[in-house]
């Protein structure tokens, strides 16, 4: 089996483009995968399309060679536009290789560790009343057992900082009182902390409502600070969306600073990638709950990961009944009571409906910058 030709497809989903990724072979077999929407989207897909040419007559099942030919022979590997394109590329692979073998990819990678995988979605409102009934919403009519939100106030950069955290133990509060004792909150304040002492009194304000654990309390880059603030809080800290590879996880596992890794298939390298940063993860008795914010193929190949991988925690998840996410593929992962059914077809077991892609075309965005009230910049 040959790879005959690779196809890029840049959709937007509202909030974001998705590249989609379709490989082709002399077989007749297609596999699809989907990378990370970096921000500069069009750059992820010239790196595909370049890609092209470096596989194009290769078996599609070499897939750790394949693997090394795009990383380590990219004259400097990493980085997020680079990573992104292999992991997308490397998702279609594992879906040629199971459809050529007529297995599930979870069967490829270690068989079955679960007969479901458990998930998470994120409630929405800028007020801890509308949080909370958003919160209740969300389980009531889709069987979650855990949420995730964003603890801090809309606007909290301007507020003094005594009253954003004021503002942050009201939200976490409203949602807790309005769940329940039994359902699992977890809380991102999105990497926007700076400070050791900020976020060790966000962790000491929140943990009364007993955390999942606190997302990303400071950004990743320094992973000294992210120990030091392991060693002072009581609540679990998780991180890893911004790494990438096992090379960026080693020592933040060996530092043990945080208790959850956050690692996103679309980015970090893929599937392959993403299991071997699980071993190392498990050898330092940590967790595997995967950043997934995208879209429905990339929640499909997380699916065949959370399956196969005994540490895996829990998904993060948005509804794929609906709009983009819904008409792009053929039949999305099935949810039932908080839990992803695990599929049986060969492949990653979900397909891009093609002709529906169209529909959704790439749309511009950016960032801007505005100044808060006290005269600093922030971004929007």
């Amino acid at each position: 089996m040959k790879i005959t030709s690779i196809e890029t497809h840049l959709v937007n989903m509202g909030h974001r483009n998705i590249p989609y990724v379709r490989i082709q072979t002399d077989e007749g077999i297609h596999g699809i995968g989907e990378a990370y929407s970096c921000g500069p989207d069009k750059a992820t897909v010239e790196c595909i399309r370049d890609f092209e040419g470096w596989l194009i007559g290769h078996d599609p099942r070499d897939i750790e060679g394949l693997w090394q030919l795009m990383y380590a022979g990219s004259r400097f590997p990493g980085g997020m536009v680079l990573n992104a394109a292999i992991s997308g590329i490397e998702h279609a692979l594992w879906d040629i290789a199971g459809k050529a073998a007529g297995l599930p990819v979870y069967r490829l990678v270690g068989g079955k560790c679960r007969n479901k995988i458990r998930v998470y979605q994120a409630p929405r409102g800028n007020t801890p009343e509308e949080l909370a009934e958003n919160a209740v919403a969300l389980i009531e009519k889709y069987g979650y057992t855990a949420i995730k939100m964003g603890p801090l106030p809309s606007g909290w950069q301007a507020m003094p900082w005594n009253k954003a955290m004021r503002e942050t133990e009201r939200r976490v509060e409203a949602v807790r009182e309005a769940v329940g004792e039994d359902i699992d909150i977890g809380l991102d304040p999105h990497a926007r902390l700076f400070e050791v002492s900020q976020a060790q009194e966000l962790c000491r304000v929140v943990a009364p409502y007993r955390p999942f654990f606190v997302e990303e309390p400071l950004r990743p880059e320094n992973y000294d600070a992210m120990q030091k603030l392991s060693q002072q809080v009581d609540v679990p800290l998780a991180t890893g969306e911004m790494l990438y590879t096992r090379h960026e996880f080693r020592e933040l596992l060996a530092r043990q600073a945080v208790n959850i890794i956050q690692p996103d298939i679309c980015l970090m390298g893929g599937l392959w990638e993403m299991k071997k940063i699980a071993a190392m993860a498990d050898a330092h008795y940590v967790s595997v709950a995967p950043h997934n914010p995208c879209g429905p193929v990339a929640t499909a190949v997380n699916v065949h990961f959370a399956a196969s991988t005994h540490n895996f925690l829990i998904l993060e998840y948005h509804a794929d009944d609906e709009g983009a996410r819904r008409d792009i593929v053929d039949e999305p992962m099935k949810l039932v009571d908080g839990y992803l059914e695990i599929p049986e077809k060969p492949g990653l077991g979900i397909d891009l409906n093609v002709e529906a892609l169209g529909a959704y075309p790439f749309k511009s965005w950016h960032r801007g910058f505005t100044f808060r009230e006290d005269g600093a910049l922030a971004y929007q």
